[in-house]
This record gives structure tokens, sequence and C-alpha cells, in this order.
């Protein structure tokens, strides 16, 4: 289940995060997040090891364990570097669990990395996708480390610290002898079930007495013969770390499952052991353990999640309580929020009214309220000005110096950028709230502890509650969050409940120069690499934050640009009219105009600077740009934006207006042709116009080519239902295009006077007119001085193809004279004319899409009731020629035949009709003569082969015969049956055509010659087609002369 965590896999090599064998990683790869406020490091979770990091977590907590482990130099483990070396043993799961120790104190991010360790293992990826037991995790990965360290000085280390002895002990109620067996453990089983707590688990197991008596008597050694007797266990040796494992899981015997006992089930703080032990003269306190770790199971017994609760003995994170959390329901958070009130009210009592205007109060105050890290600096000043109405240099620059001295001189609250453009809190001072008065007024700044030195500045210093003591926190994988010790007793039961209990003796005291100090004992090497991997991702996250910090602008010169219908258009390319310019969001507007005029060589007078927008009219101004002391991100440039570079007066000598006001608008327009007036369908001229939407309608009423008559709009766009269209009445000409809800891609139709029957004048709305607008495109294919040529015809889904037609010659510009003599087929993908559509049917009856291609060709369309056939001569279909015929549907097969040949001009009746199949090969033969095209399902567009030869009787076969010619390369001495053997073989050798016509004889030196064709009954035996070929043996012995 673990993989190979006892085999020591000397060819294994590292990839470790900080070690010098690292896999390289694209420069593009985002930097871990550094510790959050606890100061603590999460473990990843590397799909399902929660229960690996819930236990490492603790071995890590566990200070004794953790320095033993460092103690164990690189004399004694070897290094990581040697791994390949053959002749060097190197112990790589110790210094694996070293390197991960190290990294969890010393190492400047969120959560720690446990590939390197599981891969040590022996580890693949589906161990590390499947969750396993940790109980059972405990013990092996104790093995496993014992088995890596024989031969060190290490070698006891899991038995040092873990290992206990427990004695059973028979006593015989006769002579009173003693039978003793010891046992060892490095954890204690207890049940859960029918138990109220620990103590009383321990209490069954190690006080309880058992009795051999009446029917079930112990055999005594000293007696020798069966006597009453007590059976007992004691525990002998106590370790200095005490693992106890909860049986949470049971089986079911009547329901044949497994399942949790989540039943109540307490456990103290602190116990004493004594009662379970044997007696001894110690003391009480060699008996008195303390609870330092919980690892805890959430969910039920096939599956779940460990997170672990841990006293953090050392005192190396920061307990403190989030300022954001105001939860009622959470005692810790409410008694920690009440201590910062009281300590903020007993502040104010003291200061004095001057000290409610501190600059450093203020600064911090607005600094607290960003939701992002870090402001550019004049950020900070402008928004200083904001909340006091008065800028730094008239207020505090007299007194206090410029802004910038002044954060400098305040390094311990705040973080300047290396280039001291951007500040933020330090991270202890903005997760901390700073009063709830309007000023902003904060609580003093907490002490920092110097005797932890760190190289990252994302950590910030130990902050310690008023309570002595150590304090608890909950390491849920990636996330470490401060509790109360009275949360853990909602861990006794429920599905989240308590699975390992880790005690420790109260006498193990830590030495004082270990408190708040992750560098304690950690090897040289070891710090000597993290403040490496510190310094790089520090660096790493300042490249990525400049990164972050760069937008990408879109310059359009208002020199390319000219103005029409309310919008701006580049007059050259788009690749000539703007420029593309990457800048920091964190440099001024100032700095933005230099690097233009930069840009811009040929540039001369002032350089104004407009935001824009692409709208579906053309480009658009809003706002003008101005206060070049601000900075991009200040004045809401993002990344993508648009900037207008021009002289901020005119474009190409005219007036541009800018704003949301005056945005422009593109609309569909709409007019009947004249030529269609009264007919079944309307054509409809379709233009675009843009006017601002600050325009009054009579402005676009104007700008129309022939003004007057009926103007109807449509808010939901040209191709919706008919009652969206209204009537605009005179009345709403004054009004603007914006008010009565024309937007972009709304429509406008205009009807002349003689249009107005399509129109109910006294509701407004549309009538006649009911049907969607579509277009067709038509070329032209009549071989005329327009050859090549291609129109597009506005029509409805009810226009008849008859107008299309008309109109596809007017368009074209051809004869009248085309109009009988022409129709219109459809052309599809691979560039074929299809079957020309009738010209009484309707663009829905054709089945024809908007943008349908069209071939105006010579010749007339079928009617309804005929039928457009395509045929080929003979077998080759893809060499041979296509040709189009129309027939009535209502003609039978031998007349469509007739009509073929005397098309084609082929003679004789000795032909018959096959249909193509799904291959585009002859297949299905017409064989009924008689029957009628439409009976047979015989349509438009199909394509019928003329095959030769004639079809026999209905019933009848046609089986080609072949007979076999002896070769006079055979000798004479050859019998008859090899001779026939011969001839199978050559049979194979022939390719009959699936016509029935003539065998195809392909293979020349073959002695077969082709005698005809016998036609037979398809109910006939195969003796009469024996008889048959026989009588045609006789004719040609009488008839042929063989050679």
């Amino acid at each position: 289940m673990f993989g190979d965590l006892f085999e020591e896999d000397f060819s294994f090599v590292s990839n470790n995060q900080c070690g010098k064998g690292k896999k390289p990683k694209s420069k593009d790869t985002e930097p871990p997040a550094p510790r959050e406020f606890t100061k603590l490091s999460g473990i990843k979770n590397q799909g399902g090891t929660c229960y690996l990091n819930s236990l490492l977590q603790t071995l890590h907590f566990t200070p004794e364990f953790r320095e033993a482990l460092f103690s164990l130099g690189p004399e004694e483990l070897g290094s990581l570097e040697d791994i390949n070396k053959p002749d060097v043993k190197v112990r790589i799961i110790p210094l694996q669990l070293q390197r991960l120790f190290a990294q969890l104190l010393l190492l400047d991010q969120q959560a720690a990395s446990t590939t390197d360790l599981t891969e040590s293992f022996g580890w693949n990826s589906n161990e590390e996708m499947r969750q396993h037991d940790v109980q059972e995790l405990n013990r092996i990965l104790f093995s496993a480390l014992e088995t890596s360290l024989v031969g060190t000085s290490g070698h006891d280390l899991i038995n040092r610290l873990y290992h206990g002895t427990v004695v059973n002990q028979i006593v015989c109620k006769e002579c009173k002898n003693v039978s003793e067996r010891q046992e060892d453990f490095l954890d204690l089983t207890v049940a859960v079930k029918d138990v109220s707590g620990l103590e009383e688990a321990l209490w069954n197991m190690y006080v309880e007495e058992e009795y051999f008596e009446n029917d079930n008597l112990y055999r005594c050694g000293a007696c020798n013969k069966l006597v009453e007797a007590a059976k007992s266990a004691k525990l002998r040796k106590l370790p200095p770390f005490l693992t106890v494992s909860l049986l949470r899981f049971n089986f079911d015997f009547e329901k044949c499952e497994r399942y949790k006992e989540t039943s109540c089930y307490t456990f103290p703080i602190q116990i004493n052991l004594r009662p379970f032990c044997e007696q001894t003269p110690l003391d009480d306190l060699e008996y008195m353990y303390e609870l330092f770790s919980v690892i805890i199971h959430k969910g039920g017994c096939y599956g779940g999640h460990y997170h672990v609760y841990i006293k953090d003995v050392d005192a190396l994170g920061n307990w403190q309580l989030k300022p954001c959390s105001k939860d009622p329901n959470n005692d810790l958070f409410q008694e920690e929020e009440s201590k910062l009130m009281t300590e903020e009210k007993v502040q104010k009592d003291t200061e004095n009214i001057k000290e409610m205007e501190n600059p450093l109060t203020i600064l911090k105050g607005i600094l607290s309220e960003e939701e992002s890290k870090q402001i550019p600096v004049d950020q900070l000043g402008q928004k200083l000005l904001e909340k006091k109405g008065m800028s730094w240099n008239k207020k505090y620059r007299k007194q206090y110096g410029p802004i910038r001295k002044y954060l400098q001189n305040h390094s311990q609250i705040f973080r300047l950028s290396p280039d001291d453009n951007k500040v933020s809190l330090k991270e202890m001072y903005h997760k901390l709230q700073f009063g709830s008065d309007s000023q902003g007024q904060g609580l003093q700044s907490p002490s920092q502890n110097n005797d932890v030195q760190w190289t990252s500045e994302s950590l910030c210093t130990v902050l310690k509650d008023s309570a002595s003591g150590s304090h608890w926190f909950d390491l849920n994988d990636s996330k470490v969050q401060p509790i109360k010790e009275k949360d853990i007793e909602k861990q006794f039961q429920g599905k989240e409940s308590a699975y390992m209990l880790f005690y420790r003796k109260s006498q193990l005291k830590r030495p004082s120069e270990a408190q708040a100090n992750p560098r304690y004992r950690v090897p040289g090497h070891l710090v000597n690499e993290m403040d490496a991997a510190n310094i790089e991702l520090r660096k790493r996250r300042m490249d990525c934050d400049s990164a972050d910090s760069n937008i990408d602008l879109h310059l359009h010169l208002g020199s390319h640009y000219k103005l029409y219908h309310g919008a701006l258009h580049p007059s050259l390319s788009q690749k000539e009219s703007v420029l593309d310019l990457t800048i920091d969001k964190r440099k001024t507007l100032g700095d933005l105009r230099q690097s233009i005029f930069q840009l811009l060589e040929f540039w001369e007078g002032d350089i104004i600077l407009s935001t824009a927008k692409s709208l579906p009219a053309g480009l658009h101004l809003y706002q003008t740009l101005d206060g070049d002391e601000m900075t991009l991100g200040g004045i809401g440039l993002a990344d993508g934006a648009d900037v207008f570079v021009w002289n901020g007066k005119e474009v190409g000598g005219m007036e541009v207006l800018s704003g949301r006001d005056h945005e422009p608008v593109l609309l569909n327009v709409l007019r009947l042709a004249g030529y269609n007036e009264g007919g079944k369908g309307q054509h409809f001229i379709e233009s675009q116009h843009a006017i601002p939407c600050s325009a009054e309608l009579s402005t676009l009423w104007k700008a129309l080519p022939s003004p007057g008559g009926i103007i109807l709009m449509n808010s939901s766009g040209s191709d919706k239902e008919v009652e969206n269209w209204k009537v605009v009445p005179e009345e709403d000409m004054k009004k603007t295009v914006r008010s009565v809800g024309l937007t972009d891609g709304s429509s406008i139709l205009v009807l002349d006077s003689h249009d107005q029957s399509l129109v109910n004048m006294a509701s407004g709305n549309l009538t006649a007119f009911t049907h969607d607008i579509s277009w067709l495109q038509v070329k032209n294919f009549c071989r005329l001085e327009a050859e090549e040529k291609q129109v597009k015809i506005t029509a409805t889904i009810e226009t008849v193809m008859s107008d299309i037609k008309i109109k596809a010659i007017q368009e074209l510009q051809l004869g009248e004279d085309l109009v009988n003599d022409s129709c219109l087929r459809p052309i599809n993908r691979n560039g074929k004319l299809l079957s020309p559509v009738p010209e009484d049917y309707t663009v829905k009856e054709a089945e024809l899409k908007m943008g349908s291609l069209l071939g105006l060709c010579h010749g007339k369309a079928p009617t309804s009731t005929q039928l457009f056939l395509y045929f080929v001569v003979g077998s080759d279909l893809q060499g041979g020629p296509e040709m189009e015929i129309i027939v009535e549907e209502t003609a039978s097969v031998r007349e469509c035949l007739n009509l073929m040949l005397e098309k084609s001009g082929l003679p004789g009746n000795n032909w018959h009709l096959r249909r193509i199949d799904w291959c585009y090969e002859a297949g299905e033969a017409l064989s009924e003569e008689g029957a009628r095209l439409k009976e047979l399902n015989v349509c438009s567009g199909d394509t019928l082969v003329i095959t030769e030869g004639k079809l026999p009787p209905k019933g009848f076969l046609k089986v080609p015969i072949w007979w076999y010619k002896p070769l006079m390369h055979f000798r004479h001495q050859e019998s008859m049956q090899d001779q026939m053997n011969c001839m199978t073989c050559m049979m194979g050798a022939l390719r009959v055509s699936p016509a029935g016509d003539s065998p195809t004889y392909v293979q020349s030196d073959i002695g077969l010659c082709y005698a005809g064709n016998v036609e037979i009954s398809g109910e006939a035996f195969l003796e009469d087609l024996k008889i048959q070929y026989v009588l045609i043996w006789h004719l040609l012995i009488c008839h042929v002369q063989w050679p």
C-alpha cells in the first residue's frame, strides 16, 4: 500500500525545490505565495496526501524529534548531491525529512511540497492520489526511518522517543506465582465503542483484571494443575511521547459492513498515567502528560479528509485573529476583538486631541483599507488629500519632511518597493484592525522579536496575545489558522472527530533559546540553502509584480484618422494608424506623454491624450487625460486600453464630439425596391448609417438619400417579428436617437407614400410585411458579356423564383430575351450546378438559405410535374460526360431511356438503365421498363446510367459461359484430372462485368474462351443449366475448328 517505503532506493535523484539539482521551471511560473499572518507554513496536498501532511506536521512540531533528526550530519547521512555516485551511500528518507522540516521552519512560502519526500518513499502518482490510514502510516514511517538510520548515531531515535513497554501478568490464586510477558509498543490502540473516553479505555485495559474460574481455569506452571487466577496488564515503561490510536472504525457483523464510531469520546488536555502503570516510587510528575497534537478525521469509513490541531510548543507562530472576522459565534474572535476594543479605548482616553491628526495613524488607516497589498506613493498622497482635504506638502511637509522620507523613517510599519515608488503596510499591520473611529486611529505597534532573522520581508515578526503559554493551530494542508484550546472539545464526537492523540511528558521543557526562534538547531548548510531560496523567491516575486504592473496601450494617431458618420475611422491601414506601447502602470501620465514624444519624432505641437473605445460605428473618444503627476493605474488605464493621440481640437479639419452623450449609433436602414411594388414578395435595399446618439431623428431623416414617406423603427433588429416594427410619429422627430430607444443594430424601415397600405396608421404597426428579410447570390452562366459576374439579390422567404430571376437579369444588365430562356440552378460547395428550381416555387419551398449561391443558366426550369435528371453512358462514371434531361414524372422507364438514347445519339435498343449507388457506381437496374418514374421514386437531381445489354425477362437470369481450351504445351500423358485442376486455377483470373455483359478476359496466357450467355429461369435447377452448357458445347465442336 505504501510502495517501497521500507526500501532505500539509492538510484533515486531528488528534485527538491531548493536543491541544486532541481528541475528548471519556466520563468513565467508564478512564484509560491508567501506565508500568511500566522507565520506558519502548511503542506500542499498532492491529491490524497492529507493523512501524510497531518502526520508530518505533528513530527515537525515535536521539537525533540526534529532536532534529533537535524543532529545527524552529512558525514552520517550523506548528501543528495552524491546520490548518483555508486560508491557513496545516501540515506534519502532522513535527508528529505530534514529538508522538508527546514522549509517548514525557514522558507517563506505558504505551503511546502512533499513531492521529493514521497518520491524517496518510492510512491508513484497513484499512491499520491489514494488516501490511506494515518495510523498505519505512522507505524510504517517509523519502521522505514529505523531501517534507514541503521549504522548512525540516530539508530535508536524512534525507540528513544516513542518506545514503551506493557507487561501482561497472570497471578495464581493458590501459590501466588506470577507469570508475565512483556510487549513493546510505539503507540497504544484503544477502543472507542461503548467507552466514554480515553481514561475509561485505559482503565479497562490496565486496571481491570480478568479472572480464570469455574469452567475457565488456568494451568499454573508452579502448581502443575488447573487453578483460579487473575490476568491483568500494566504499563511498565512510558516513552517521552505517547501516541494513542483511537479505534473509530469497526465492522458490523449483522449488516456485514464497516462503520465509523461517531459517539462522544472525551480525552483530557493533561493526563496522569500512574493508575495504569506498575507501582514504582517515582514522583507523580513522571507520569504527567500534556496533549500537543490531535489528528482529526472528517468523513466516513470509506473516505474523508484529515487535518490536525497542534500546540505550538516553541511559539513559532503568530497567534492572532484576523481583522475581518466578526463572527459572533466564534468565541476566540469575539474575545480577541473585545480585547482590542478595550486597548483602543484606554489609548483614546490617554491620547490628546493632536494625536488624532498624527500622520502615522492616518497613513496606516488609508493603507489598511486598501484591498491591494501595495499602492503607488503618489496615489497614497492623493488619497490623503481626499481624506483630509489638504495635501501632504501643505499639512505635514514642514514638520515631517517629504512623504517618501517619512515612510522610509518608519520602515518598521511601511514597506517600500526597491525603487521607492510603491508602499504597503507590513503584513502584521495590514491584518490588524486599526480602530473603529472615522479617523482611522490605530493600535500601538506590537513589539518585534529581534531573535528571529528572516531573509524574506514577507515574514512578519512574532505577535503574542496577552495570555501566557503556548497556543493551538489548525493545520489543514496548505491552510493554517489559530484556534482556542477549548475548540478541541468539538472533536470529541461526530463525523469530524479525533482519530489520533499525541501526548508529551510534562517534564519536557524547552530551552529559552528555542522560543520563537525557527533557526534553533537547524544545520548551517540548510540555513544557507533556505536563505538563498528566500532571496530567489523575493526576486521572483518582484519580477512577477513588475510583470503584473505592465500594461499594453493601443495608441491611435489622430493624424491618421478621419471623421465621418459621427465616428473616427483610420485613413490608412490599421498597422499604420495604431501603435502598441507597453508601459508600467505605476508610471505617471507625464512619463507616458514623454514616451509618446520619443516614439513620434515627427509630431509637432502639444500632445493631448484621450481615452477611446471601438464601437460598431467606429472609434469614439471619451475623457481627456490630464494630471501628469497621476499614475496610469490611478487614472484608470488598464491593460489593452485605447488612447487617442491628437491636438485636442479637430481631426482632419472637423470638430470631434467626445463623451458618452455623443456616442455614435450604427443603424440598419431598409428601403423597398420600386420595381417590385405590389408583388408577392418585397425586395429591400439595406444600408448602414452612423449618427450620434444625441442627434435628433430629423437629422437622420434628412441624411437619407430620398427623405419622405413613412419611417418605422425596430429596436430589436431587422429580422425580428413584425409586431416589433413601430411607426415613428412626426412629433418624435425632435427626440434624440437614444431617447427613442435606438441602439447599435437597430433598424429603420423607410416606406414611400405608395407603400402606406402596408402600415396600420391607427395602431402605428406594420401589417402587410410579415416575412423575414433574406438575400441570395446569383452568378451569370449564360456565356454572355457579363460572364462570371455575381450580384446580390434581396428577397424574402415568400419571394417566388421567377421574380428573383428577373431581378438578377436586370442587375446583371442582360437582355430581356433571357427571361423566357433561362433558369436558376443552385450551386453546391464543389461548384457543381444542381437541378434548376421551378419558377413557381418560393424561396422557402426551394429550401434555399440566406446567402445561397444560384447560377443563371440557359434553358427552361422544370415545372412542378417534371423531373430534371442527369445521365451518363457506360460503366466509366468518372470519365464519361454527364448529360441532363427534363422528363415528365409520369413517363415510363422505357420512354425515359429512349429520350436519353436520342439525346446521346446511341443506336439500337440493346440498352437498359441503372441507378447510381452510394459510392457513385452503377447499381440497381430499373428492370420494370413499363413502370413510371414516379412509382420507382426517381426524383429531380438523380443520376442514371445507360448500360449496354438488354435485361433478361422478369424472373430470368443471364449467365456467362466460358470454355477451357487445352494449351499445346500440355503433355499428352497428363491426365484429364490434371487438366481440370489447371482450368479451375485459371477460372479464378476471370473478371465478370456486373451488367451481364461479356466477361473480361484479363490474363492472355490462360486457355479460356468466351462462349456466350445463357438465359435461364431463376427457378431452374443446376441440372437444367448443365444441359444448356452441353448443348452449346456440341455446337462449338461442330462449328469451331480447334487449333
